[in-house]
């Protein structure tokens, strides 16, 4: 199926240009906003509703800073050392996952010893909000036609008009979409509905995104860019940049969830 052309430009108002992708970042920050209220108001919250606005800006934050720094890191290294002005460049699109992760850990625990909260308690609180998050951005991907899948001969794949050589390729950002938005959205937000010991949510959070992210890699067309400049199927001759930065995450979720066995479980009526 070949995909029509979708301008990435989804609002133009005179000189102001809204992308898909910077709307769906906006969309993903009011959507975790309207679902941290509820979960502000359950007695084991670690934080207020009146705090819930001072998390979400804290958040924001990070993903946004740790987003861009990590894919400069993670993905272009060389160019950033040869162009550091590249950084502030974000017009030229590279946002990472992993980085963005890094940057709103950082702001949970800022935010954790600004307000005396339990780190691991806030960290199962912002936990079930990043999957909104993914979907959105994944299908802002979609509309892009970047970071599409491999060749394939499946009935279902894609013939993306940006790509060079027009081969039917696996739609890898809808089964992200799918599995990292979707799926892990329900997952996690029903294990969180009851009260759980501190790291149990985010451990579990951890655990399947790595899983799930390091399956879809297999069918995802891995980045271009990279080639000539590192190898790209670096670990063991095999393994993906993606999948490389996967099993840290998988390992911590696994230590997270094993750290909270040591834990006193929460009773329904307290809050941390």
């Amino acid at each position: 199926m070949l995909l029509p052309y979708i301008d990435p430009i989804a609002i133009s108002i005179g000189p102001i240009n809204i992308a898909w992708y910077g709307l769906s970042y906006a969309l993903a920050f009011v959507v975790s906003y309207k679902l941290a209220i509820p979960k502000s108001q359950r007695p084991w919250s670690p934080i207020k509703q009146s705090q819930v606005e001072d998390l979400i800006v804290y958040g924001a934050f990070g993903v946004l800073l740790g987003g861009r720094l990590g894919y400069m890191v993670f993905y272009s290294l060389d160019r950033w050392m040869a162009d550091p002005v590249e950084v502030f460049r974000l017009w030229n699109g590279g946002m990472s996952f992993h980085g963005g992760l890094l940057g709103v850990t950082l702001a949970i625990l800022i935010f954790s010893r600004k307000h005396k909260t339990p780190f691991l308690g806030l960290a199962d609180f912002v936990a079930p909000l990043i999957p909104t998050g993914l979907l959105f951005g994944r299908l802002a991907n979609f509309v892009n036609q970047e970071l599409y899948g491999r060749a394939t001969d499946v009935p279902w794949a894609v013939i993306f008009p940006n790509d060079p050589e027009r081969l039917p390729r696996h739609p890898s950002q809808l089964y992200e979409a799918m599995l990292e938005g979707l799926i892990l959205f329900i997952i996690i937000n029903w294990y969180s509905r009851k009260p759980r010991l501190y790291g149990e949510v985010a451990g579990l959070f951890l655990v399947l995104y790595g899983i799930f992210r390091f399956s879809i890699e297999f069918v995802r067309q891995p980045d271009a860019h990279l080639a000539g400049t590192t190898v790209v199927f670096e670990s063991f001759n095999w393994m993906t940049r993606g999948q490389t930065l996967c099993i840290p995450m998988i390992l911590l979720g696994i230590w997270f969830m094993r750290k909270s066995l040591a834990s006193v479980p929460l009773r329904s009526g307290d809050r941390v």
